[in-house]
């Protein structure tokens, strides 16, 4: 156990009775905000009770990179609130976890990265502020618990493995891959350590956690929520920000927290008017999919990871049924001979964004932070920087001239390209008479933590997505939703996929199936043993 980041959690958990008759497992945020009005407990309570089940299993799973040591602060101040006054908003008392990309005034953001902790030799990267979605969450009365485990940079993807805090577990089976990037965030939340969570997505990394842990997640529409604050991989042209949650009703709130325009970051003004008027939890309740019209995942999408595994397929069409059952309709294979293949091969790189949003990010750290470019920090550390470069990671030195992206001629490429394949998806709407897309998100059941190295398709990195990647990359949104089980007890998640801000229409359809098949079922921890 890594005492120096649980310390805090430690002494802030007495074992108080109050606390420990608190079941807080698949606790959602209508439990809580009925048990804060009928004065069950109160918000340092239920946050004892968080805290009292994060020692005695984070140890085992570790999710979290550090704690905030100002968690049960914040909880009484909140309390106080609301004897004055009633809950200050949507998500009073409730305590969240952040992935360790994102910023937290006064605290260390290390991306992953050991080089951005002192604790591991590094320099700390201490930002002055909050994200913006930080600071939206604070407002709405949130608990921020601690930051979580992530890959170095975000990068890697399935396996959640970071220079800072090593391996991540899934609590489902701790044998197969957590998924990632936003694996730390998946684990705390799957494993009821906190009630939801921010995680961020470049190329899956909020879908496939989401998959591997059988959770919902809202990859949204870029620009749809601000990520100023977080540490970029791709922030100029696709990273996003969203919720992993255990139920959509939960996921639809957190979305109606942090999304929205801000001067902060300017591309979130895209998003005036496409959001809905009465927000993504109240568009719940109008939600049908009578009539609605699906596609299906076929060759014509992609052709990496089709046919789908045995396994997979039989699931996959007992969830069409279910969705015909429901009222919907679906068609096979919608993209076959649209080109759709063709195009997205085409698609040209962006060599020069990393080190622009690199800048960018750490220029805004604010004047107390140690350094505010990659050369100063090479300058204190006295290393060279290696985007990546952790376990298992891409590792090579990155582009080092900060051009801005959109002034350069693959930058230009690159929005052409984006808005021709726009216009080939949006034409296979209309032409199928398209709500959406329903996949399988992974074409095959989770993988082993540890793959056979002598295996000829062995990838350290493989996982089976169906739409992520390809969405990112054109910037539509997807929602995942936990339909069954396979025999070895992980998850088989659904993806409900849209054009550009359908967010709203994606969580009703995702609303819908989730209360028809109540499928999520908590995962059963084991507390490590004690040395």
């Amino acid at each position: 156990m890594r005492t120096w980041l649980l310390a805090g959690a430690i002494c802030w958990c007495p074992g108080v009775a109050s606390a420990q008759a608190i079941d807080v497992v698949e606790l959602t945020v209508d439990q809580i905000q009925a048990a804060y009005a009928a004065g069950e407990y109160t918000a340092v309570e239920l946050t004892r009770a968080y805290l009292d089940r994060i020692e005695l299993y984070e140890e085992h799973y570790n999710a979290f990179i550090s704690m905030n040591a100002d968690a049960l602060l914040v909880a009484a101040e909140l309390d106080e609130q609301y004897v004055a006054a009633g809950p200050v908003g949507p998500l009073h008392g409730v305590p969240v976890v952040i992935k360790d990309n994102i910023d937290q005034a006064g605290r260390v953001t290390t991306a992953g990265f050991d080089g951005f902790s002192g604790a591991t030799g590094g320099i700390d990267m201490i930002p002055d502020d909050n994200a913006a979605v930080v600071d939206r969450l604070r407002a709405a009365g949130a608990i921020i618990l601690g930051k979580t485990n992530l890959p170095d940079f975000a990068g890697h993807g399935t396996r959640t493995e970071s220079t800072v805090a090593g391996v991540t577990l899934n609590p489902y089976n701790v044998d197969k891959v957590p998924g990632g990037s936003s694996g730390g965030t998946a684990t705390a939340v799957n494993a009821s350590f906190a009630v939801l969570g921010l995680g961020t997505e470049t190329g899956g990394s909020l879908q496939n956690p989401a998959s591997a842990q059988g959770l919902v997640a809202v990859k949204v529409t870029y620009g749809l929520a601000p990520i100023e604050g977080i540490v970029p991989l791709s922030g100029t042209y696709v990273d996003v920000v969203g919720p992993l949650a255990r139920t959509v009703r939960d996921a639809a709130r957190t979305l109606d927290v942090i999304s929205g325009p801000t001067p902060e970051d300017p591309a979130t003004f895209a998003a005036v008017g496409h959001m809905p008027e009465g927000g993504y939890l109240a568009s719940l309740e109008g939600a049908t999919l009578e009539g609605k019209r699906f596609g299906l995942v076929g060759p014509g999408w992609r052709n990496q990871w089709l046919p789908l595994d045995p396994l997979t397929e039989v699931e996959y069409r007992d969830a069409i049924a279910t969705l015909v059952g429901l009222g919907a309709e679906v068609a096979e294979d919608p993209f076959e001979g649209s080109g759709f293949i063709e195009l997205y091969g085409e698609r040209p790189r962006v060599p020069s964004q990393g080190a622009y949003d690199m800048l960018r990010y750490m220029q805004g750290l604010g004047p107390n932070a140690s350094f505010h470019s990659v050369q100063e920090w090479e300058a204190l550390s006295g290393r060279e920087f290696r985007r990546g470069r952790g376990r298992g990671g891409r590792g090579g030195r990155g582009p080092t001239s900060p051009a801005r992206p959109s002034a350069t001629e693959a930058g230009d490429a690159f929005q052409a390209w984006r808005m021709r394949i726009r216009q080939l998806y949006r034409g296979v709407f209309e032409e199928h008479d398209l709500d959406g897309l329903f996949f399988p998100q992974a074409g095959a059941p989770n993988r082993d933590m540890v793959e056979d190295p002598e295996r000829p398709d062995y990838k350290p990195n493989n996982w089976p997505e169906l739409p992520s990647n390809i969405i990112n990359d054109f910037g539509v949104p997807v929602v995942t939703v936990p339909y069954s089980y396979y025999e070895d007890g992980t998850p088989f998640v659904l993806a409900f996929v849209g054009d550009l801000w359908t967010e709203a229409e994606l969580l009703g359809y995702a609303y819908l199936l989730e209360q028809a098949t109540k499928a999520r079922v908590a995962p059963r921890l084991s507390a490590a043993p004690r040395g």
